[in-house]
C-alpha cells in the first residue's frame, strides 16, 4: 500500500515512524509541511496537507475544521498528538470517511499525578502556606496567623471521599493513587461500561450524589456540547461548604464566573484549576486575586521523561490502517460503514 502522509508537527525527527511502516510492507511518502500550533488558519492546513492521505498533527490546537476537511480531498486519516481534539469537527470527519485518532494513554502518569498534587494543594493549602510564609513571613513556631486563618482550612485524605466526573483513561489511572491516600472512590460516567466500575471498585453514582457526598471533585470529561459549562451555581451549591474541586480536563467544563461565586461566599472551599476557559487565563480574572483558587497554566501532561508513544504511535496507527484495521485511539467509531464504503 502506498500513502502520502504529511507531518504537520515533525514528530518524524524524534523517531522514523517512516521506517516502522516500511518494514511492515508499507510505501510512505512523506512530507513535512510544518503549521504553527497556535496561528495556523484553515487555509495554512488545507495547504500544508494538500493531497495527502494521512496527516499528523495537534487538532487540540490547529483546525481541523469542516472547511480544511472539506479541502482536503484525499484525507482518509487524521493522527492527532495527544489527548485533546478540542478543534476537531467529529460529525464532520465521520460524514466525509475520515478516521480520526487521538492518543489518549499517552499523559496518563502525569495528568493523574497531577491531579493528586492539586487535590493535596487545595487539602494542604500548599500554596497559601507558602505564599504567606514569602510575603508576611513565619514569625514564630506555632505562628499565630497561620494557626488561626490556615490550619483550620486544612484537611486529611485518609477517610475523604473523591468524586470523579468523567471515568476514562486518566481518572482510571488516577484510581490506584488516590486509594493508596485511603480514600473512597465515587465516580459519574454514562458513557463507560459497569464491569469497569467493578474491576476497579469504583461506586458508580449519578452527578448528584457525586456532587453531594465528595469532600474533592476531580473533573476529567472531554469538551463537548453537553459538558460544557456542567459545573455551574447550581451544582456547586449541592457540594460541601468544605469541599475542593479540581479540573485537568477542559476549562469550559466549569463556568468560571459560577466558580467565583462560590469560592468568594464559601459555597465551597477551594479550586485547583490546570486548565482555563479562555487559555492563558484574562490578567484582570477576578480568580486571581483569591487564595483560595490556583492554577497551573496547562502544565499537567509535562514532564522531562520522553515519552515514546508520541512519536511510535503514528507510525502504529499508519500500520493498522493499511492493513485494514482501526486506530488504537479512534475518536469517531461512527465513521466505520462510511470508511469502509469510500476507501475499500
Amino acid at each position: 500500500m502506498s500513502l502520502k502522509v504529511v507531518d504537520i508537527l515533525g514528530l518524524s525527527v524524534l523517531v522514523d515512524y517512516v521506517e516502522m511502516a516500511k518494514n511492515a510492507g508499507i510505501d510512505i511518502d512523506l512530507s513535512q509541511s510544518l503549521c504553527s500550533l497556535k496561528e495556523s488558519t484553515e487555509e495554512d492546513v488545507i495547504k500544508a496537507i494538500g493531497d495527502g492521505d494521512v496527516v499528523i498533527g495537534q487538532a487540540l490546537f490547529q483546525p481541523f475544521s469542516r472547511k480544511v476537511l472539506e479541502g482536503c480531498k484525499n484525507l482518509r486519516m487524521i493522527i492527532s498528538a495527544g489527548v485533546g481534539y478540542d478543534r476537531l469537527d467529529v460529525e464532520a470527519a465521520t460524514e466525509l470517511g475520515i478516521m480520526a485518532a487521538n492518543m489518549p494513554d499517552i499523559y496518563l502518569e502525569e495528568v493523574s499525578d497531577h491531579a493528586i498534587a492539586l487535590i493535596l494543594a487545595c487539602t494542604r493549602r500548599i500554596c497559601q502556606v507558602n505564599h504567606i510564609v514569602k510575603t508576611i513571613g513565619w514569625k514564630e513556631q506555632p505562628d499565630p496567623y497561620i494557626g488561626a486563618e490556615i490550619w483550620p482550612k486544612m484537611s486529611k485524605l485518609r477517610g475523604s471521599t473523591l468524586g470523579l466526573i468523567g471515568f476514562g483513561r486518566i481518572p482510571r489511572a488516577l484510581v490506584p493513587k488516590a486509594k493508596g491516600f485511603g480514600m473512597r472512590i465515587l465516580a459519574y460516567d454514562p458513557y463507560i461500561s459497569g464491569d469497569i466500575f467493578i474491576e476497579l471498585e469504583v461506586e458508580r453514582v449519578d452527578m448528584d450524589i457525586l456532587l453531594t457526598e465528595s469532600d474533592i471533585v476531580s473533573v476529567h470529561t472531554p469538551r463537548t456540547k453537553e459538558t460544557e459549562n456542567m459545573i455551574g451555581l447550581e451544582q456547586f451549591k449541592k457540594m460541601k461548604p468544605t469541599a475542593c474541586i479540581v479540573n485537568t480536563a477542559r476549562g469550559a467544563i466549569i463556568d468560571h464566573d459560577a466558580l467565583y461565586t462560590a469560592l468568594i461566599q464559601g459555597i465551597i472551599s477551594a479550586a485547583a484549576v490546570d486548565v482555563t476557559e479562555p487559555e492563558p487565563i484574562n490578567s484582570d480574572n477576578p480568580l486571581l486575586k483569591l487564595d483560595n483558587f490556583i492554577v497551573t497554566a496547562h502544565s499537567a501532561a509535562y514532564s522531562y521523561h520522553y515519552n515514546p508513544a508520541l512519536s511510535l504511535r503514528p507510525g502504529e496507527e499508519i500500520i493498522k490502517m493499511a492493513k485494514g484495521e482501526w486506530p488504537i485511539g479512534l475518536v469517531n467509531p461512527g465513521v466505520k460503514d462510511i470508511y469502509q464504503k469510500k476507501w475499500h
